[in-house]
């Protein structure tokens, strides 16, 4: 079976982050052996440029990449000691290699707690705490390495454990910064969904309950007289009739109201949409300039009509999503009928939707919203390795299985 393309890409990406992180580590140390002398100007340049090859891993796998950085200052420092014995045994100049072990030692500090503020900002804080610890070590380690005499080690361990906790401090605050904003978003998005639940339960009882009032009035009193007043009856009847078409109109009005895709696109009268309306679905999409990819999984076989439409519509609203936010010019649709439930999941590559509350309008919202209804689950949000994913299960009911 032939491996999706997404899964090769992705695996590539994995292969390319790993070996420049590698890459990082042999590329510092042949900088540094062949410096030989204090790190000022553009040899200080030379011995920074190749933290570019760490980044990548850095931000995608933080943890093993604190590693590498541990094997780079070990690297650094059996490089500098290279470059010291070289010059003392060709010139006798002891000071100039030694000013280059701790410089690269100090650099490598820099690098390290960067890394940890990073991690302390996308990872728990007990991951954060440990990483903090176990560098914090290694760094006073390489100080006692570099550093002679006990004042100058205290001096030079104080300054390395500021700089860690500061480190950490920093991203732990994004992090809860960035918590907190999700908790917001996440409370604004059940503030919508019961107010749009409050507005439409008002529209429908000012509607009906007037309505089908005035009909219960008019039915018995056109029931007590139609043997005595036949022309009392017949106008009971035709207020029913009147007041039944006004308030059938009035209700087809809010229903396509609240089945409209866009604000200026009245929603059609004709059956509901189900998964088999996936191909026309794919073919508008196709004309605005997105390719859509169906991969069908398991048994395709007829669902509950409510199961059907709650799964076209999230994927019609992920794809719109797509279209409108992401800057993919492809995305891949996974809808897989297993025995006990539907699973369905959108995915693309592009840039994703803005992290600020309310960028999303309320189409996440509304895929929650009927997921839930249907007893189901549903995730949104980006990918690791780039581009957003929505998921949805819905929950097949056993009579029907």
């Amino acid at each position: 079976m032939k491996a999706p393309p997404d899964t090769l890409r992705s695996l590539l990406v994995e292969i390319l982050t790993w070996c420049s992180g590698i890459a990082y580590v042999v590329v510092l140390y042949v900088v540094v052996l062949n410096t030989g002398s204090e790190l000022t100007g553009m040899r200080l340049l030379l011995a920074l440029l190749p933290s570019v090859l760490l980044l990548s891993l850095v931000l995608r796998r933080p943890l093993p990449a604190l590693v590498l950085l541990f094997t780079a200052s070990f690297a650094a420092t059996v490089s500098a000691d290279s470059a010291m014995a070289a010059a003392q045994g060709a010139m006798g100049i002891v000071p100039p290699a030694q000013t280059q072990a701790w410089q690269i030692a100090y650099l490598q500090a820099v690098l390290t707690d960067l890394t940890v503020g990073w991690i302390a900002t996308t990872r728990s804080r007990l991951t954060a705490t440990v990483a903090a610890l176990v560098a914090l070590g290694v760094q006073i380690g390489g100080a006692s390495y570099h550093r002679d005499g006990t004042s100058s080690f205290l001096t030079a361990s104080v300054f390395l454990a500021l700089m860690m906790v500061t480190a950490w401090t920093v991203g732990y605050s994004a992090r809860e910064r960035r918590q907190h904003t999700a908790s917001l978003r996440a409370r604004v998005a059940e503030q919508a969904v019961t107010a749009e639940r409050l507005r439409i339960a008002r529209e429908l009882h000012d509607m009906v309950a007037h309505s089908i009032g005035v009909i219960a009035i008019q039915a018995g009193m056109g029931r007590r007289v139609i043997d005595t007043q036949p022309a009392e009856a017949r106008n009971a009847l035709a207020a029913i009739e009147d007041t039944s078409r006004d308030t059938l109109a009035g209700l087809r009005r809010m229903l396509g109201a609240l089945r409209e895709a866009d604000p200026g696109d009245s929603a059609p009268l004709g059956p509901v949409p189900a998964l088999a309306d996936l191909g026309a679905l794919v073919q508008r999409t196709q004309d605005a300039g997105v390719r859509v990819d169906i991969d069908w999984r398991g048994e395709r076989r007829p669902l509950p009509p409510e199961i059907e439409l709650s799964a076209y519509r999230i994927i019609q609203e992920a794809i719109t999503n797509v279209v409108r936010h992401s800057g993919a010019d492809a995305c891949r649709v996974t809808v897989d009928c297993r025995e006990d439930d539907l699973s369905i999941e959108i995915t693309d590559e592009g840039c994703g939707l803005s992290g600020l509350p309310g960028a999303a309008g309320y189409g996440q919202t509304g895929m929650r919203e009927r997921a839930a209804l249907l007893k189901g689950d549903f995730t949104a949000g980006p990918r690791p390795e780039g581009g957003f994913r929505v998921a949805a299960r819905l929950p097949v009911p056993a009579a029907v299985r």
